[in-house]
């Protein structure tokens, strides 16, 4: 079974709070790009297998798609295994969700490549104990996520622009981002939601382009400023660092001034397009 698992950008991200569990209440708009991971799955009779083209990433229980086919077999009751190959065109800690993206895509796989029912909210459920964001990405609608991103208002959102990603070769901590972030900044509500509850207008988007994570990411991390600069230097009509970093987007309202942007950047950094409209298929 070949499936593709697509990376997100964050449309807006805001930190509101530290809970008592440890985690943070946010407030983001999920949008799928067309940059997806490549994942060939077969069935086996109990093991679980993990290999890759990317040295870097991990291939035992620590991979969250190793996590999905452990937890969803014994959800279901069954021995049946799965082996997975990751072909991993998403960057690595980047702010994109590609681990979270492939564990989503394995969760999909496997009822169907084991012949066995499971309820949506079976696998919402089993979705969450892998990640805040792993829910999402079982579906291929843009969505409005609050809580700790894990109360998902499905939306329907069609950009209107190109889309470039800037990936720079740093990889950045989500960790170290939400430390620096509760050490330096008072988190409270801010007083607009990103999303009204009846729709994500794109006419209003210069109001979502907000991430709370820049001002830290950027002091510690100048290039990823750098690269927000010179994107609208380059045409964007806006652009904003995606997740905790170290990805930034910009949106253009004209093709030919995206692949002018594309290529000042991509001697030395990861760079994607896509196109204006853009929904992918699960």
């Amino acid at each position: 079974m070949n499936v593709k698992a697509h990376a997100k950008i964050n449309l807006g991200l805001r930190i509101l709070r530290k809970r008592g569990d440890g985690f943070h209440d946010i407030e983001t708009i999920f949008h799928r790009i067309n940059l997806f991971d490549e994942l060939t799955i077969t069935p086996s009779q109990h093991a679980i297998s993990i290999s890759s083209d990317n040295t870097l990433i991990p291939t035992d229980e620590n991979n969250l798609c190793w996590k999905a086919v452990e937890l969803l077999r014994a959800e279901v009751g069954i021995e049946l295994g799965a082996s997975i190959h990751l072909k991993k065109n998403i960057p690595i800690g980047a702010g994109l969700g590609g681990g979270s993206s492939d564990a989503a895509a394995v969760l999909n796989s496997l009822p169907k490549m084991w012949d066995v029912n499971v309820e949506p909210s079976t696998l919402a459920a089993t979705a969450l104990q892998i990640g805040s964001d792993v829910p999402f990405f079982l579906h291929n609608r843009s969505a409005y996520a609050d809580g700790r991103g894990e109360r998902l208002t499905f939306v329907k959102l069609s950009i209107p622009y190109w889309i470039v990603l800037i990936a720079p070769n740093i990889h950045i901590s989500t960790a170290w981002a939400y430390r620096e972030l509760s050490a330096r900044k008072k988190l409270d509500v801010h007083a607009e939601r990103l999303y009204d509850g009846a729709t994500c207008r794109v006419a209003g988007i210069a109001t979502l382009m907000t991430n709370d994570f820049e001002d830290v990411v950027f002091e510690a991390y100048p290039k990823i400023a750098d690269t927000k600069k010179r994107l609208r230097a380059s045409g964007a009509a806006h652009a904003l660092m995606s997740g905790s970093g170290s990805s930034v987007y910009g949106l253009f309202d004209d093709e030919a001034d995206a692949r002018r942007a594309m290529e000042v950047f991509r001697s030395d950094n990861f760079v994607s397009l896509t196109q204006p409209n853009f929904i992918p298929s699960l």
